[in-house]
């Protein structure tokens, strides 16, 4: 179905055009990993509060039970993504290279593994709010990387209204297929969750953006988008890094900008990734919750790509064990080269924000390249997608003058999508700078507000 959306610019300015490498993974469908032995659920797999334990150790559980709960509104919960016991509740690695608290829970390898737990159930005549409420129940967050709690961003603010739901299927970052294959398999699932995500926010219109690198996942979903029950467009757009980026979508689709420091609802709109609403559509009508995402692995350290669903909190040396890790890769990544993280210990368990796990091989990783001095060549200028001065923020950066970056030169607009980066010819991590500047600025915030409490209690 067509519909006049207004300005299509189908682009945005400036961004990059890193080599694809999808081919290895694309072509294969998703293929179920075994249950490692023991698996860990981190109790924070998301922006917000983290999770507070309701089981203790030694007690069984099944596959799809709560195991933790939400800590208020901004805060999901956790269900078990395996049949086994709770062995203990402690500090496990994360991600971002810390310890935090999590959930040992030991696989039963007799068990059949089926989720037991959870009921169907009729959503049609819930209201929006009841339907917030039972996202909330899934544990759903945004798999597109965000993590952020899908129940949350379905909640339009007081004052706020959303027109148009743009479906993000961009999947920009080299390597990552885990949208492609989901947009070929799970195609009715993806609509079931756009019938939630329209009944909670009212929008009337649907948008669906798919990179033209995918040409059998944008036929897929024009044909199922005829279902669709309010009018509903899939848009070919170019394949350009970082297409599927909130902002550069929301340009590209709408022809919109959205303001510095504001959100895509500013402009009325609500952007959701399409591994999220296949979640949303599968698991709330079976009133389950959040247990297995499509993860990417590839890399030429792995003798077996693909796309695997795998349980949440099985462990990387579990996973790249499975994929056939030859044991060569200088490091591993979780994410995609542009915008992921190399991790420091395989004991790392996926977590729900994790798309991806790439092992990249000696000699071809950026950290075996040595850096220089800053050139002036402007490249990064061409290639910020948000047109900030990152060569001018490196700088402010290797001085320590972080405040300055954030109040003179925006800083917090950065989304850290590594595009400068990728294009400096002195191979100045910039991105990395300004993670470290806005840490920084972040910890000044909280010791000045500490300082403050402590002052008003005196």
């Amino acid at each position: 179905m067509k519909f006049p959306f207004g300005k299509q610019q189908k682009t945005f300015e400036h961004g990059v055009h890193p080599p694809q490498f999808k081919e290895a993974t694309a072509g294969k469908p998703i293929r179920r990993m075994a249950f490692a032995p023991q698996l860990i659920v981190p109790l924070l797999q998301h922006i917000g509060a983290p999770a507070i334990p309701i089981v203790r150790e030694g007690q069984e559980v099944v596959r799809g039970e709560p195991i933790a709960r939400a800590a208020g509104f901004n805060s999901v919960p956790m269900h078990a993504p395996v049949t086994g016991v709770v062995q203990r509740i402690a500090l496990a690695p994360t991600p971002m290279g810390n310890m935090a608290p999590a959930i040992f829970i030991k696989t039963y390898p007799g068990a059949s593994q089926e989720i037991l737990y959870g009921a169907p159930r009729d959503i049609g005549g819930m209201s929006p709010e009841a339907l917030v409420l039972a996202v909330q129940e899934t544990g759903v967050v945004g798999l597109g990387g965000a993590a952020f709690p899908t129940h949350v961003k379905l909640s339009v603010p007081e004052g706020k209204s959303v027109h148009t739901l743009i479906v993000n299927g961009c999947e920009c970052e080299p390597y990552l297929t885990t949208d492609h294959r989901i947009m070929l398999e799970r195609t009715q699932d993806i609509l079931a969750g756009v019938h939630v995500a329209l009944r909670i926010t009212g929008a009337s219109r649907v948008l669906v953006g798919v990179e033209d690198n995918k040409p059998d996942a944008i036929e897929s979903l024009r044909a199922a988008f005829d279902a669709c029950p309010a009018p509903a467009e899939v848009v070919s757009l170019p394949t350009k890094y970082p297409q599927g980026a909130e902002k550069m979508l929301t340009k590209a689709l709408l022809g919109g900008e959205v303001p510095s420091g504001g959100l895509p609802i500013e402009l009325g709109t609500l952007i959701m990734n399409v591994a999220t609403l296949a979640q949303i559509g599968d698991l709330l009508p079976r009133q389950q919750g959040l247990i297995e995402r499509v993860v990417t692995i590839a890399g030429p350290g792995v003798q077996k790509p693909g796309n695997y669903l795998m349980p949440l909190g099985t462990p990387l040396w579990f996973i790249l064990e499975s994929a056939g890790f030859d044991g060569k890769a200088d490091q591993v990544v979780l994410g995609g080269p542009m915008m992921g993280m190399a991790i420091r210990s395989l004991a790392t368990p996926i977590t729900k924000g994790i798309t991806g796990i790439l092992a990249l091989a000696k000699g071809g990783s950026a950290s075996n390249t040595k850096t220089y001095p800053c050139i002036k060549c402007g490249s990064c200028l061409a290639a910020c997608p948000v047109q900030l001065n990152p060569s001018r923020l490196g700088l402010l950066a290797r001085k320590q003058q972080y405040a300055e970056m954030e109040q003179g030169f925006h800083l917090n607009d950065c989304f850290e999508c590594g595009c400068c980066s990728y294009v400096c010819p002195a191979n100045i991590p910039l991105v990395q700078y300004f993670r470290i500047a806005k840490a920084m600025n972040r910890q000044q915030r909280s010791r000045a507000q500490a300082a403050q409490n402590r002052g008003g209690r005196s």
